[in-house]
């Protein structure tokens, strides 16, 4: 849905109605088949080849901006086994959002391009399909309650999580209440609940290692519970995030770098 033709504030109220319409299928409880694997001494105690369908292919989606242009970007979708973290598919494309960054709307700039993506991977490798996507951006944790995150599990009709970088104030959450929470654990969890002023858990905050001094910010997308999607997100981290995210990152950049004379 494109800006133009109409002025913003006509767009933002019809892109609201989208999302009204979309946050009506939103499922924010556990919601597949498979389980997850089993951990460390878990999993060595135990010995036996785990029965039923694991968790094995895990996505991750992110997209790029070229700095001399800002309006050419790569989209970027990369599958990683568990539990090795190796990625054994990726996928990407050149666009040019016909749709500007405005806060709160995200996925109406990048989700038709990681939706396309989608499609690659079930034509090019269905066996790699990811079981699970992990977005850089939010779920439920956004203004409107229905963030990228949700925005890609609902039309993809698949489980997401929201990994976000930057925390959104919304309910009377702020950066500093969640560092000064974090800040005052005693444990080595590093994990605290993101509850609003309302009493609603809208995600939670999460520093990847005790050594970590900016948290990410995680929230159900679509078809998860929080508590399992912070379980996935932290067997999945080597760094400050998810390993999916993060190589999403680093090779939608990289992938932009190889293709510079289009910048």
């Amino acid at each position: 849905m494109e800006s133009t033709g109409g002025s913003e504030a006509e767009a933002q109220a019809k892109w609201v109605e989208v999302q009204d319409l979309l946050k009506q299928r939103l499922i924010t409880v556990d919601d597949f088949t498979w389980k997850l694997p089993r951990q460390g001494a878990e999993a060595a105690a135990d010995g036996a080849e785990e029965e039923g369908e694991v968790l094995k292919y895990v996505g991750g989606v992110d997209m790029s901006y070229c700095k001399d242009d800002p309006s050419l970007a790569c989209g970027a979708v990369v599958v990683l086994n568990l539990p090795t973290l190796e990625v054994v598919h990726e996928e990407y494309t050149l666009a040019r959002p016909r749709v500007p960054y405005i806060p709160g709307f995200l996925a109406f700039r990048e989700a038709p391009v990681l939706l396309e993506l989608f499609g690659k991977v079930k034509e090019n490798a269905p066996h790699f399909y990811p079981q699970l996507i992990m977005v850089d951006g939010n779920g439920i944790l956004h203004p409107r309650g229905f963030g990228l995150a949700c925005h890609l599990g609902v039309l993809a009709n698949c489980p997401t999580i929201g990994v976000g970088k930057n925390l959104h104030h919304v309910d009377g959450l702020t950066l500093s209440s969640v560092k000064q929470l974090l800040g005052a654990k005693q444990d080595l969890t590093n994990l605290v609940t993101l509850m609003g002023s309302s009493g609603i858990i809208w995600g939670a905050g999460l520093r990847s290692s005790p050594i970590s001094v900016k948290p990410m910010f995680i929230s159900t997308g679509h078809r998860i519970s929080l508590d399992t999607a912070v379980a996935i997100v932290q067997m999945t981290c080597k760094y400050r995030v998810p390993e999916p995210v993060r190589q999403a990152d680093i090779r939608s950049r990289e992938y932009l770098r190889k293709h510079q004379i289009k910048c």
